[in-house]
């Protein structure tokens, strides 16, 4: 396994963060706990999570899964680079969502309890809220690091200009702010060039790709489908607007003599800036699989042939679109 500096922190993550949200929906209890050991056992040390996975209001479903792994000791919690994120709804009362301070305060140790653990190494945002001010946000975040019950603050699906205003406002109360971001990144989905790559660059943040193969349209879907297997309703939809070059980019895959879903992360792994592409693997067979990547090396004309199928926005701004 290869491990990474998390952005511009001496935290080590390794170069594939195991993505979690399977885990009860999709992934029974007693077969996420395999996942889980088997990741480990691959040198896997970087989990992310939310409060809102498994998709039963209030409940943290997928926390609560964890938190029974940690349980069984071993040095689980130890060996686990543990990120779980807060924002949505975990009720229908007003304060039970979003980042008010009150929020901020109940959501964390509503994770705590749930993940059976004294501390979460990366407390995201999972989404911007613009109703409150970064200094409410800070002051609440900034009370949890001295509490002892987080050690490092990321976002989710921020905007540059949002990633560059909560930093500066950290910077302002003398606090280390954002070192992490996840955003959607793969080869059909490249805007985060434009603006947020150079940003988190920029300013040492680790950039966290969330649906690296565009929830499995880049892992063979189009093969799939001609075979009669059919994907989630969201994969049919997106592979329904981009069939032409998934068909392409597959038969393209075949020359190499690589899997669809290897050459997608491959390319999501060279980008600079890139930390640890989120996997989320129901089985272990799939988790192997998806390990693999990291022996993956695409050439330069590869690479050259991957931005003639999937186009991106023609670098960062403003060059992309000005002079």
């Amino acid at each position: 396994m290869q491990y990474v500096n998390l952005g511009r922190t001496g935290l080590k993550v390794s170069r594939l963060c195991l993505g979690t949200m399977n885990f009860g929906p999709e992934t029974t209890e007693a077969d996420s706990f395999k996942v889980m050991d088997h990741a480990h056992e691959l040198g896997l040390n970087f989990f992310d999570t939310a409060d809102v996975y498994g998709w039963k209001t209030g409940e943290g479903v997928t926390e609560q899964i964890i938190g029974r792994w940690f349980a069984q000791g071993g040095g689980r919690r130890e060996r686990t680079v543990l990120a779980t994120k807060l924002y949505g709804d975990m009720g229908d009362w007003p304060n039970t969502g979003r980042l008010s301070a009150l929020h901020i305060k109940r959501a964390c140790e509503g994770s705590l309890r749930r993940l059976q653990t004294d501390y979460i190494d990366l407390y995201q945002m999972h989404h911007v809220w613009r109703e409150s001010p970064w200094d409410e946000i800070w002051q609440a975040l900034e009370q949890l690091v001295r509490e002892g019950k987080i050690l490092y603050v990321g976002s989710s699906n921020f905007a540059a200009w949002h990633i560059v205003q909560a930093i500066e406002s950290a910077r302002q109360r003398h606090f280390l702010g954002l070192v992490s971001e996840q955003s959607k990144y793969n080869l059909l989905y490249r805007q985060i060039e434009l603006e947020v790559l150079p940003a988190c660059q920029a300013y040492g943040v680790g950039v966290i790709p969330w649906s690296p193969l565009a929830g499995g349209v880049l892992a063979g879907a189009a093969a799939k489908a001609k075979s009669g297997r059919r994907a989630g309703e969201w994969a049919c939809k997106e592979l329904a607007k981009s069939r032409a070059r998934v068909e392409v980019f597959e038969k393209f895959c075949d020359e190499l003599g690589q899997k669809p879903a290897e050459v997608g992360l491959a390319w999501v792994l060279c980008h600079p800036g890139v930390t640890a592409p989120i996997v989320g693997p129901r089985t272990m067979a799939q988790l192997d699989s998806v390990v693999r990547v990291l022996d993956v090396k695409l050439a330069e004309d590869t690479l050259k042939k991957l931005d003639e199928i999937f186009p991106g926005p023609g670098g960062p701004a403003p060059e992309a679109y000005a002079w």
